[in-house]
Protein backbone atom coordinates (compact mmCIF):
# COMPACT_ATOMS: atom_id res chain seq x y z
CA UNK A 1 0.00 0.00 0.00
CA UNK A 2 1.16 3.81 -0.75
CA UNK A 3 1.67 5.75 1.96
CA UNK A 4 3.22 9.00 1.69
CA UNK A 5 5.13 11.15 4.08
CA UNK A 6 3.63 12.69 6.95
CA UNK A 7 5.27 15.62 9.15
CA UNK A 8 6.25 14.33 12.40
CA UNK A 9 4.78 17.27 14.36
CA UNK A 10 0.98 16.66 12.80
CA UNK A 11 -0.64 14.49 14.98
CA UNK A 12 -4.44 12.45 15.22
CA UNK A 13 -4.69 14.98 18.11
CA UNK A 14 -5.66 17.57 15.56
CA UNK A 15 -8.99 16.41 13.97
CA UNK A 16 -12.51 17.06 15.12
CA UNK A 17 -13.93 15.62 18.30
CA UNK A 18 -16.12 13.43 16.54
CA UNK A 19 -14.25 12.45 14.27
CA UNK A 20 -11.81 10.62 16.59
CA UNK A 21 -14.88 9.44 18.17
CA UNK A 22 -15.51 7.85 14.95
CA UNK A 23 -11.47 6.47 14.82
CA UNK A 24 -11.75 4.57 18.26
CA UNK A 25 -13.49 1.64 16.49
CA UNK A 26 -9.72 0.87 14.41
CA UNK A 27 -6.96 -0.73 16.74
CA UNK A 28 -5.15 2.28 17.73
CA UNK A 29 -2.33 2.14 15.78
CA UNK A 30 -4.20 2.23 12.40
CA UNK A 31 -6.39 5.05 14.23
CA UNK A 32 -3.43 7.25 14.88
CA UNK A 33 -2.33 6.46 11.18
CA UNK A 34 -5.71 7.24 9.78
CA UNK A 35 -6.38 10.44 11.67
CA UNK A 36 -2.73 11.93 10.69
CA UNK A 37 -3.63 11.08 7.29
CA UNK A 38 -7.13 12.94 7.83
CA UNK A 39 -5.26 16.11 8.96
CA UNK A 40 -3.03 16.56 5.69
CA UNK A 41 -6.20 16.41 3.69
CA UNK A 42 -7.81 19.24 5.96
CA UNK A 43 -4.14 21.25 5.73
CA UNK A 44 -3.88 20.70 2.34
CA UNK A 45 -7.53 21.12 0.86
CA UNK A 46 -7.96 24.24 -0.20
CA UNK A 47 -4.20 25.36 -0.61
CA UNK A 48 -2.82 21.99 -2.66
CA UNK A 49 -5.76 19.52 -3.46
CA UNK A 50 -4.30 17.04 -5.28
CA UNK A 51 -2.30 16.44 -2.54
CA UNK A 52 -4.82 16.41 -0.08
CA UNK A 53 -6.10 14.06 -2.79
CA UNK A 54 -3.26 11.58 -2.52
CA UNK A 55 -3.56 11.80 1.46
CA UNK A 56 -7.67 10.61 1.56
CA UNK A 57 -6.88 8.02 -0.67
CA UNK A 58 -4.33 6.41 1.72
CA UNK A 59 -6.77 7.03 4.54
CA UNK A 60 -9.47 5.49 2.31
CA UNK A 61 -7.84 2.20 1.67
CA UNK A 62 -7.13 2.07 5.64
CA UNK A 63 -10.31 2.58 7.00
CA UNK A 64 -13.40 2.69 4.08
CA UNK A 65 -15.91 1.61 6.46
CA UNK A 66 -15.12 5.16 8.61
CA UNK A 67 -18.06 7.80 7.69
CA UNK A 68 -15.45 11.00 8.05
CA UNK A 69 -13.12 9.22 6.12
CA UNK A 70 -15.06 8.68 3.10
CA UNK A 71 -16.53 12.21 3.32
CA UNK A 72 -12.86 13.55 3.57
CA UNK A 73 -12.13 11.36 0.11
CA UNK A 74 -15.47 12.94 -1.27
CA UNK A 75 -14.42 16.46 -0.79
CA UNK A 76 -10.70 15.76 -1.86
CA UNK A 77 -12.41 14.21 -5.17
CA UNK A 78 -14.94 17.21 -5.53
CA UNK A 79 -11.65 20.04 -5.45
CA UNK A 80 -9.78 18.41 -7.89
CA UNK A 81 -13.21 17.92 -10.58
CA UNK A 82 -13.33 14.17 -9.94
CA UNK A 83 -17.16 14.55 -9.35
CA UNK A 84 -17.91 11.08 -10.61
CA UNK A 85 -15.62 9.62 -7.50
CA UNK A 86 -17.02 12.85 -4.94
CA UNK A 87 -20.44 11.57 -5.55
CA UNK A 88 -19.79 8.22 -4.68
CA UNK A 89 -17.78 8.91 -1.30
CA UNK A 90 -20.61 11.34 -0.41
CA UNK A 91 -23.65 8.78 -0.95
CA UNK A 92 -21.43 6.48 0.93
CA UNK A 93 -21.06 8.59 3.89
CA UNK A 94 -24.73 9.93 3.65
CA UNK A 95 -26.10 5.88 4.15
CA UNK A 96 -23.80 5.59 7.19
CA UNK A 97 -24.84 8.45 9.02
CA UNK A 98 -28.20 9.27 7.85
CA UNK A 99 -27.33 13.06 7.72
CA UNK A 100 -28.62 15.17 4.67
CA UNK A 101 -25.90 18.12 5.39
CA UNK A 102 -24.06 16.76 1.87
CA UNK A 103 -26.85 16.74 -0.19
CA UNK A 104 -25.62 20.37 -1.59
CA UNK A 105 -22.60 19.41 -2.77
CA UNK A 106 -23.63 15.89 -4.29
CA UNK A 107 -26.50 18.01 -6.50
CA UNK A 108 -23.59 20.25 -7.59
CA UNK A 109 -21.41 17.14 -8.47
CA UNK A 110 -24.37 16.26 -10.66
CA UNK A 111 -24.19 19.37 -12.26
CA UNK A 112 -20.05 18.73 -12.52
CA UNK A 113 -21.14 15.45 -14.08
CA UNK A 114 -22.97 17.51 -17.19
CA UNK A 115 -26.48 16.68 -15.58
CA UNK A 116 -28.06 19.67 -14.34
CA UNK A 117 -31.75 18.52 -14.96
CA UNK A 118 -30.58 16.20 -11.87
CA UNK A 119 -29.31 18.97 -9.76
CA UNK A 120 -32.69 20.84 -9.95
CA UNK A 121 -34.63 17.44 -9.44
CA UNK A 122 -32.62 17.38 -6.17
CA UNK A 123 -33.56 21.17 -5.42
CA UNK A 124 -37.26 20.45 -4.98
CA UNK A 125 -36.49 17.03 -3.05
CA UNK A 126 -37.84 16.67 0.78
CA UNK A 127 -34.33 16.65 1.51
CA UNK A 128 -33.89 20.13 1.02
CA UNK A 129 -36.22 21.50 3.98
CA UNK A 130 -34.22 19.35 6.66
CA UNK A 131 -30.98 21.68 5.68
CA UNK A 132 -29.97 24.25 7.97
CA UNK A 133 -30.60 28.10 6.92
CA UNK A 134 -26.47 27.67 5.35
CA UNK A 135 -27.61 24.73 4.05
CA UNK A 136 -30.45 26.15 2.08
CA UNK A 137 -28.58 29.36 0.80
CA UNK A 138 -26.50 26.86 -0.70
CA UNK A 139 -28.92 24.90 -2.05
CA UNK A 140 -29.62 27.79 -4.30
CA UNK A 141 -26.84 28.93 -4.97
CA UNK A 142 -26.54 24.80 -7.06
CA UNK A 143 -29.85 25.60 -8.31
CA UNK A 144 -29.16 28.86 -9.75
CA UNK A 145 -26.16 27.36 -11.65
CA UNK A 146 -28.16 24.45 -12.94
CA UNK A 147 -30.26 27.10 -14.49
CA UNK A 148 -27.46 29.10 -15.78
CA UNK A 149 -26.18 25.65 -17.32
CA UNK A 150 -29.31 25.48 -19.04
CA UNK A 151 -29.42 28.80 -20.54
CA UNK A 152 -31.78 30.10 -18.03
CA UNK A 153 -30.38 33.13 -17.22
CA UNK A 154 -33.53 34.95 -16.01
CA UNK A 155 -34.40 31.64 -14.04
CA UNK A 156 -31.16 31.93 -12.08
CA UNK A 157 -31.86 35.41 -11.26
CA UNK A 158 -35.08 34.86 -9.73
CA UNK A 159 -33.98 31.55 -7.76
CA UNK A 160 -31.31 33.48 -6.01
CA UNK A 161 -34.17 36.03 -4.65
CA UNK A 162 -35.13 35.30 -1.60
CA UNK A 163 -35.26 37.27 2.21
CA UNK A 164 -31.11 35.65 2.84
CA UNK A 165 -30.38 37.88 -0.29
CA UNK A 166 -32.51 40.72 0.83
CA UNK A 167 -31.39 40.99 4.46
CA UNK A 168 -28.56 43.50 5.19
CA UNK A 169 -27.38 40.93 8.29
CA UNK A 170 -23.71 39.55 7.45
CA UNK A 171 -23.18 35.66 7.35
CA UNK A 172 -20.87 33.10 6.20
CA UNK A 173 -22.63 32.83 2.93
CA UNK A 174 -23.67 36.31 2.71
CA UNK A 175 -20.79 37.21 0.07
CA UNK A 176 -21.20 34.23 -2.05
CA UNK A 177 -24.72 34.28 -2.40
CA UNK A 178 -24.45 38.32 -3.70
CA UNK A 179 -21.67 37.63 -5.99
CA UNK A 180 -23.59 34.70 -7.57
CA UNK A 181 -26.41 36.66 -7.44
CA UNK A 182 -24.32 39.88 -9.40
CA UNK A 183 -22.73 36.64 -11.90
CA UNK A 184 -26.35 35.79 -12.74
CA UNK A 185 -27.55 39.58 -13.02
CA UNK A 186 -24.65 40.16 -15.68
CA UNK A 187 -25.65 36.60 -17.11
CA UNK A 188 -29.08 38.43 -17.70
CA UNK A 189 -27.73 41.55 -19.52
CA UNK A 190 -28.19 43.74 -16.61
CA UNK A 191 -24.68 44.93 -16.06
CA UNK A 192 -25.39 48.18 -14.18
CA UNK A 193 -27.22 46.28 -11.29
CA UNK A 194 -24.71 43.42 -11.47
CA UNK A 195 -22.21 46.78 -10.33
CA UNK A 196 -24.07 47.14 -6.90
CA UNK A 197 -24.57 43.65 -6.09
CA UNK A 198 -20.62 43.28 -6.75
CA UNK A 199 -20.10 46.34 -4.66
CA UNK A 200 -22.43 44.64 -1.64
CA UNK A 201 -20.48 41.41 -1.93
CA UNK A 202 -17.38 43.20 -1.50
CA UNK A 203 -18.67 44.66 1.44
CA UNK A 204 -19.43 41.46 3.08
CA UNK A 205 -16.30 39.68 2.15
CA UNK A 206 -13.06 41.68 4.13
CA UNK A 207 -10.95 38.18 3.96
CA UNK A 208 -11.73 37.90 0.04
CA UNK A 209 -13.09 34.85 -0.16
CA UNK A 210 -14.71 36.03 -3.70
CA UNK A 211 -13.26 37.80 -6.28
CA UNK A 212 -16.10 40.72 -5.76
CA UNK A 213 -13.39 43.29 -5.58
CA UNK A 214 -11.55 42.59 -8.75
CA UNK A 215 -15.43 42.30 -10.97
CA UNK A 216 -15.77 45.57 -9.63
CA UNK A 217 -12.86 47.02 -10.51
CA UNK A 218 -12.64 44.64 -13.77
CA UNK A 219 -16.65 46.88 -14.23
CA UNK A 220 -14.83 50.31 -13.26
CA UNK A 221 -11.76 49.73 -15.72
CA UNK A 222 -9.16 49.62 -13.10
CA UNK A 223 -6.83 47.09 -12.92
CA UNK A 224 -5.39 44.97 -9.39
CA UNK A 225 -1.85 44.75 -9.15
CA UNK A 226 -0.96 41.80 -6.26
CA UNK A 227 2.39 44.18 -4.56
CA UNK A 228 3.72 40.37 -3.48
CA UNK A 229 3.03 38.39 -6.85
CA UNK A 230 6.85 37.81 -8.11
CA UNK A 231 5.25 37.19 -11.21
CA UNK A 232 3.45 40.27 -11.76
CA UNK A 233 6.58 42.52 -10.22
CA UNK A 234 8.08 40.53 -13.06
CA UNK A 235 5.68 41.51 -15.48
CA UNK A 236 5.86 45.25 -14.31
CA UNK A 237 9.33 45.21 -14.15
CA UNK A 238 9.51 43.88 -18.33
CA UNK A 239 6.62 46.57 -19.01
CA UNK A 240 8.88 49.77 -17.38
CA UNK A 241 11.96 48.13 -19.54
CA UNK A 242 9.81 47.61 -22.94
CA UNK A 243 8.90 51.46 -22.37
CA UNK A 244 11.99 52.53 -21.09
CA UNK A 245 13.83 50.95 -24.35
CA UNK A 246 10.61 52.65 -26.39
CA UNK A 247 11.67 55.88 -24.82
CA UNK A 248 15.39 55.41 -25.45
CA UNK A 249 14.87 54.93 -29.15
CA UNK A 250 12.05 57.96 -29.55
CA UNK A 251 15.03 59.87 -28.14
CA UNK A 252 18.07 58.75 -30.42
CA UNK A 253 15.48 59.37 -33.36
CA UNK A 254 14.33 62.67 -32.26
CA UNK A 255 18.32 63.20 -32.00
CA UNK A 256 19.10 62.08 -35.39
CA UNK A 257 16.75 64.21 -36.48
CA UNK A 258 17.89 67.29 -35.17
CA UNK A 259 21.36 66.41 -36.23
CA UNK A 260 19.60 65.89 -40.03
CA UNK A 261 18.35 69.38 -39.30
CA UNK A 262 20.94 71.00 -38.14
CA UNK A 263 23.13 69.44 -41.12
CA UNK A 264 20.82 70.79 -43.67
CA UNK A 265 20.95 74.60 -42.15
CA UNK A 266 24.78 74.43 -42.15
CA UNK A 267 24.65 72.80 -45.78
CA UNK A 268 21.96 75.83 -46.16
CA UNK A 269 24.68 78.38 -44.24
CA UNK A 270 27.34 77.47 -46.68
CA UNK A 271 25.90 77.59 -49.80
CA UNK A 272 24.89 81.14 -49.16
CA UNK A 273 28.49 82.06 -48.29
CA UNK A 274 29.49 80.58 -50.99
CA UNK A 275 27.01 82.36 -53.43
CA UNK A 276 27.90 85.87 -51.57
CA UNK A 277 31.87 85.23 -51.76
CA UNK A 278 31.34 84.38 -55.55
CA UNK A 279 29.51 87.20 -56.10
CA UNK A 280 32.14 89.59 -54.58
CA UNK A 281 35.18 88.36 -56.48
CA UNK A 282 33.17 88.56 -59.63
CA UNK A 283 34.73 92.07 -61.43
CA UNK A 284 32.68 95.17 -61.82
CA UNK A 285 31.62 95.95 -64.95
CA UNK A 286 33.80 98.49 -67.21
CA UNK A 287 30.33 99.66 -69.33
CA UNK A 288 27.26 98.69 -69.65
CA UNK A 289 23.67 99.13 -70.64
CA UNK A 290 20.54 98.98 -68.65
CA UNK A 291 17.36 97.66 -70.13
CA UNK A 292 14.27 98.01 -67.90
CA UNK A 293 11.50 95.38 -67.49
CA UNK A 294 8.47 96.08 -68.46
CA UNK A 295 6.52 97.99 -64.77
CA UNK A 296 10.26 97.65 -63.65
CA UNK A 297 13.11 99.69 -62.44
CA UNK A 298 15.67 97.09 -62.19
CA UNK A 299 18.90 97.91 -64.02
CA UNK A 300 20.70 94.81 -65.05
CA UNK A 301 24.49 95.66 -66.15
CA UNK A 302 25.79 93.08 -69.15
CA UNK A 303 29.43 91.36 -68.00
CA UNK A 304 32.24 92.39 -69.43
CA UNK A 305 32.68 89.87 -72.09
CA UNK A 306 28.83 90.71 -73.47
CA UNK A 307 29.97 94.63 -73.84
CA UNK A 308 33.51 93.94 -75.59
CA UNK A 309 31.84 92.73 -78.61
CA UNK A 310 30.12 96.36 -79.18
CA UNK A 311 33.55 97.83 -79.00
CA UNK A 312 35.23 98.46 -82.17
CA UNK A 313 38.88 100.10 -82.94
CA UNK A 314 37.58 103.39 -82.94
CA UNK A 315 35.65 103.41 -79.93
CA UNK A 316 39.63 102.46 -78.50
CA UNK A 317 41.12 105.50 -80.94
CA UNK A 318 38.57 108.11 -79.29
CA UNK A 319 38.85 106.90 -75.93
CA UNK A 320 42.93 107.93 -76.57
CA UNK A 321 42.42 110.66 -78.07
CA UNK A 322 39.77 111.65 -74.99
CA UNK A 323 42.52 111.22 -72.77
CA UNK A 324 45.41 112.85 -74.90
CA UNK A 325 43.19 115.82 -73.99
CA UNK A 326 42.74 115.25 -70.58
CA UNK A 327 46.41 115.55 -70.18
CA UNK A 328 46.94 118.73 -71.99
CA UNK A 329 44.90 120.30 -70.21
CA UNK A 330 46.35 119.58 -67.31
CA UNK A 331 49.75 120.46 -68.07
CA UNK A 332 48.27 123.48 -69.06
CA UNK A 333 47.09 124.24 -65.91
Amino acid sequence: MQRLAIPEDVTGNEIDADVRQELKSLPKTLADDVARNLVMVAQLLDTEPEEAYKYSRVALRLASRVASVREAAGFASYMTQRYSEALTEFRAARRMTGRVDLWPVMADCERGLGRPERALAMAGEAEVKQLDKAGQVEMRLVAAGARADLGQFDAAVVTLQSPELASSAIHPWTARLRYAYAEALIAADRGEEARDWFAKAADADPDGSTNASERLAEIDGLEFVDALDPDAEEGDEDDRDDRDERDDRDDRDEDDRDEADREADDRADRDERDDRDDRDERPAPRSGRSTRDEGENEVIFEEDEDVEEYYDEDDLEMEEADEADIARIRDRD
